[in-house]
């Protein structure tokens, strides 16, 4: 009798202080999917607390998969449904992956075309494709002509269209932005330029706007919720511009940074971040509550040191990270643009920056990967070579940290 007391009371006491330890742990974060460019909300940012920042080519890797061609463009994951396009010769390629081991489902070859002219550092795959868990969208340029085509997740084609011709010295890139049940494209060029929204069902034409300045940027537009209200803000004509997503009408526009543009925009701290380009290299913080022309109204400070032109940038606690091409990491205070900490790193950098679990990943074009804590002193946590040029920005998708480099793509986890 004694000894099934005893058992009772530790039995008793093993539920209690399992209990204890669920009451009092801190919550954990969920796992999420990495559905588009940069993620949900489109900023580079994962709520996961559970990311690597330690691994070799080998160590902490689950599993590798060899690139049959060459993209600049990020994976993008749903459950376990990963999806890849690449360029293999003329072939533009969209590749469906299990998440969780890298076995190819389906390949399934979008398109073939002469490989258009480009700028060298750009790629005949460079848009990341985006999905909504039923259906997979990804952008490539037939001869003269945007490709915009539509996969369900069993590799069967759902539709195909071309919203109209595309013209640019440096190549293409037009990652399509998922909004409600839009498919919205920036077609920015040296000739008529264009924002297009396709029905996600169907492809059909839904609205178009002018871009009145006809000049060549890449920035994927980002839908923002300001004041209760959607706004889609892009930078590039030499124009930051907002937009409602649902019509296409303009909200407002302002003047600068300059004339080309690729990174993204981020929103924080009430302000829209942005960094550009060519030939100008300068950061504007916006205040996106006006109309109209806001030009001279609602710019609330500008900074013109280690600007980026092509990795976009972060918003964390109240400060913006980005890193320089030539590889200058700076924080920044987001209210006022005081330079916090600009840190040198080694190499030149086209991807864009990745904050996870209290960490940004910064990867440069010579294949190397920084960890660093995400607070202002910007302190290194690791250093690690991948072996090969990283051009893609790494994801973060169910607990596992992806990088691309131009030959292999990493699932790295414990």
């Amino acid at each position: 009798m004694s000894h099934c007391l005893t058992r009772r009371r530790s039995l008793f006491d093993s539920f209690a202080l399992a209990a204890l330890w669920v009451l009092t742990s801190p919550p954990t974060a969920p796992a999420e999917d990495w559905p588009s460019w940069r993620g949900k909300g489109g900023v580079g940012v994962s709520r996961e607390d559970a990311v690597a920042t330690s691994w070799s080519q080998t160590e902490n890797v689950r599993w590798t998969f060899e690139d049959p061609g060459l993209g600049h463009s990020s994976p993008i994951v749903w459950k376990d449904a990963l999806f890849l396009t690449t360029a293999a010769g003329e072939a533009r390629l969209l590749i469906r992956l299990h998440a969780g081991t890298g076995k190819e489902v389906w390949r399934r070859e979008v398109l073939s075309s002469p490989l258009e002219r480009k700028h060298q550092k750009n790629s005949h795959a460079s848009s990341t494709p985006a999905t909504d868990g039923e259906r997979v969208y990804a952008t490539f340029l037939d001869k003269d002509r945007v490709a915009a085509v539509a996969w369900d997740f069993d590799g069967k084609e759902v539709w195909r269209v071309s919203p109209g011709e595309f013209h640019s010295m440096h190549g293409f890139c037009s990652s399509p932005l998922l909004f409600e049940d839009l498919v919205i494209l920036n077609c920015d060029q040296d000739a008529y330029a264009y924002i297009v929204a396709l029905d996600r069902k169907t492809g059909k034409e839904r609205w178009r706007a002018d871009r009145e300045n006809k000049v060549r940027s890449y920035c994927p537009p980002t839908v923002f919720q300001i004041e209760g209200k959607p706004q889609m803000i892009l930078s590039g004509s030499e124009t930051v511009t907002s937009y409602d997503p649902r019509t296409g009408k303009r909200i407002w526009v302002c003047d600068g940074p300059t004339e080309q543009c690729v990174a993204s925009l981020v929103y924080g701290d009430g302000l829209v971040f942005v960094t550009g380009g060519y030939p100008d290299r300068e950061f504007l913080a916006i205040d996106p509550t006006g109309t109209g022309d806001v030009s001279k109204s609602h710019i609330r400070w500008r900074a013109n040191k280690q600007v980026s032109y092509v990795p976009s940038p972060l918003h964390h606690e109240g400060h913006f990270y980005v890193v320089s091409d030539t590889g200058v990491l700076s924080s920044l205070v987001a209210r006022t643009g005081e330079y916090r900490t600009s840190k040198r790193l080694r190499g030149n950098f086209s991807a864009s920056l990745l904050y996870a679990a209290g960490h940004i990943y910064a990867a440069s074009e010579e294949g190397e990967v920084f960890v660093l804590k995400a607070d202002p002193a910007l302190e290194t946590v690791k250093e690690i070579p991948m072996g090969s040029p990283i051009y893609a920005s790494p994801v973060v998708a169910n607990g596992t940290l992806f990088i691309r480099t131009w030959k292999k793509l990493y699932a790295i986890g414990k």
